[in-house]
């Protein structure tokens, strides 16, 4: 009968395996395929002359132009440590924004981090502010030429002044500002010199043409619309993906101040109104030829002007890194409520929050993240270490009753209600609770997920490097067994057909590598499991562990490694105190040729 459920335990984890590499060969890999063959057409497809084309069904298609064709116009320079790029002075569009310290690669002379892109490119994403009323024409809008009334271009302390009139008499004057980090302020003044009286309503918008490709937003961090919009001080953050955004098309929320924006995993660009003002933010989705496009806009307090009158509408613009210091700072210097939550923590965020603050306090200290993570892991042990050292002394007791529990299996092997009424006869003559053995899994688990959450949306991990081959922690460690760590100059992952499947399941560096290690010394520390089954099984789970951990940032692999060794330390001492022969010692004497002590 065991060797049945062995055989069966085997043959299923093989089927398993067999599936999931399958799955990745013939449905992963092919979508990929196909997703990279349409952008390839897109970026063929792309014409210097706008306009509008006809897809094979008949139906409209967008016709793009270059980016630098795009960025061929009248526009004010931005010049900031943060950011570099222009303002369009049509429709004095924010449609032009890199940034500065951020690479899209870990080359440091690879291109910055393209964050707003010009209308009539393909994936334009752009913000703008203007004015909306009834019976009124041009007013200020996508369109509006503005005259740039100010020389040099836009830096910190040095704003910039855009000018433009109506038929009807209006004259606008907009201020531009724009801070250290990634604020821009707009401060539009509007002064009627016409003979008879207008209601004009201020409105900010931030617009997106098409969704990233899935490559560059694969993560385990939500993008999409974000937002964070309530009254009276009960601001709720809601975060709707591209995807269901699509699905549900237009949907309006209400609130009094607050903050709203499109997010990607690092990046974020947020419209901030007036933190007192009453307004009304609607969320659309629509098509955009074989895409969509994404608009967020809000409508302002409509504004009464009689000749003569003037008003002053002031709004700010968030477009850069989602960099928890700088979120929390605007929070406490602008008000804006919840800022720091345009990074996604998770339905976890009571423990993504604090391992997140945790990691950076020591990084400061230290100055290296990687180093950051061990001392968070030193400090998680401790804080877990009365219940983990209660759970290890139960484990090391079970270790060492072993001999008398396959006596009594033997015994009553016939006659499983005995079995089990003698060994909790034996754990209570012996004082071993065999619950306290899940109390380090139990504890350490919400942390591994945490923490798999902080190193996936945090951009503080982005590109952080560590010592040797990892130089960003939140990517899979680069090193890999079929390339004998680079020993061998190939790429698994050009191989035809199998690429992907060499590069992906079968990607095993050395730490994945080094986790599995730690695991099956950990296991050897435990008392094995009831039957053969189970410890079969078991046996398996550092193997398919290995495999599966293969693919997660290099950071959560450090974090485990470095977590079990000092459970091996652990436990080593205390089956040492309890004189229980442990793998370590046992390893020792196979080297050494030297006899198991007596007793």
């Amino acid at each position: 009968m065991d060797n049945d459920n062995s055989r069966n335990t085997i043959i299923f984890v093989i089927c398993a395996l067999g599936l999931w590499f399958a799955y990745d060969f013939l449905v992963l890999q092919p979508a990929q395929k196909q997703q990279a063959a349409q952008k390839a057409i897109q970026q063929k497809q792309a014409i210097a002359q706008p306009g509008v084309a006809v897809n094979p069904d008949g139906t409209p298609a967008p016709v793009f132009i270059p980016v630098a064709q795009a960025l061929a116009r009248p526009s004010v320079a931005i010049d900031t440590p943060a950011l570099t790029g222009s303002i369009s002075l049509e429709g004095g569009r924010f449609d032009d924004l890199n940034l500065r310290n951020y690479r899209q690669t870990l080359d440091p002379k690879s291109p910055m981090v393209e964050l707003l892109r010009p209308l009539g490119a393909q994936h334009a994403f752009f913000a703008q502010f203007g004015w909306s009323g009834q019976n009124l024409t041009g007013l200020p809008d996508a369109h509006t030429p503005w005259t740039l009334a100010s020389t040099g271009a836009l830096t910190p302390g040095h704003p910039v002044r855009l000018t433009y009139s109506t038929p009807q008499g209006l004259a606008f004057t907009r201020d531009i500002a724009v801070d250290d980090q990634f604020m821009f302020t707009v401060t539009d003044t509007v002064v009627n010199s016409g003979p008879a009286p207008v209601t004009i309503t201020p409105y900010g918008a931030v617009e997106r043409q098409g969704v990233p490709p899935p490559k560059a937003r694969a993560s385990a961090s939500a993008d999409g619309a974000f937002s964070v919009l309530g009254k009276d001080k009960e601001y709720r953050l809601k975060i709707r993906q591209y995807k269901p955004w699509a699905k549900d098309g237009q949907y309006d929320l209400p609130s009094t101040g607050g903050w709203m924006g499109i997010a990607d995993k690092y990046w974020l660009t947020a419209l901030v109104p007036d933190q007192k003002e009453p307004l009304n933010a609607r969320f659309s989705a629509g098509p955009f030829g074989s895409e969509k496009v994404f608009q967020i806009r809000y409508e302002g307090q409509p504004h009464l002007l009689n000749p003569g009158s003037q008003v002053t509408e002031t709004r700010r613009l968030f477009a850069g890194a989602k960099r928890a210091p700088v979120l929390t700072g605007y929070t406490k210097s602008l008000g804006i409520p919840r800022f720091v939550d345009a990074i996604d923590w998770g339905w976890g965020w009571y423990i993504t929050k604090p391992l997140f603050w945790l990691i950076e306090f020591f990084q400061r200290y230290i100055g290296n993240f990687g180093l950051a993570i061990l001392m968070l892991t030193v400090a998680i042990k401790i804080a877990f270490f009365f219940p983990a050292n209660m759970s290890f002394e139960s484990m090391t007791k079970m270790k060492k009753v072993q001999p008398q529990l396959d006596k009594l299996k033997e015994r009553f092997k016939e006659d499983p209600a005995a079995l089990q009424q003698n060994m909790m006869k034996l754990y209570k003559e012996e004082k071993i609770n065999p619950l306290l053995g899940c109390l380090p899994m139990l504890a350490t688990m919400p942390v591994f997920f945490g923490l798999f959450k902080v190193l996936n949306t945090t951009i503080e991990m982005r590109q952080a490097p560590f010592f040797g081959w990892i130089q960003d922690l939140s990517d899979r460690d680069p090193t890999s067994i079929l390339t004998l760590f680079g020993a061998i100059p190939w790429d698994p992952s050009l191989v035809p057909l199998i690429g992907g499947f060499l590069d992906g399941p079968l990607h095993l560096g050395i730490w994945p590598l080094l986790y599995g290690i730690t695991m099956i010394l950990t296991q050897s520390m435990s008392p094995p499991a009831g039957d053969p089954t189970q410890q079969m099984i078991m046996k398996w789970i550092p193997v398919i562990f290995t495999f599966v951990m293969s693919s997660l940032p290099a950071g959560l692999i450090i974090y485990y490694c470095w977590s079990n060794s000092l459970t091996i330390v652990q436990q080593y001492i205390i089956m040492r105190r309890f004189k229980v022969d442990n793998p370590i010692d046992a390893g020792l004497r196979r080297i050494t040729g030297k006899p198991k002590p007596a007793g």
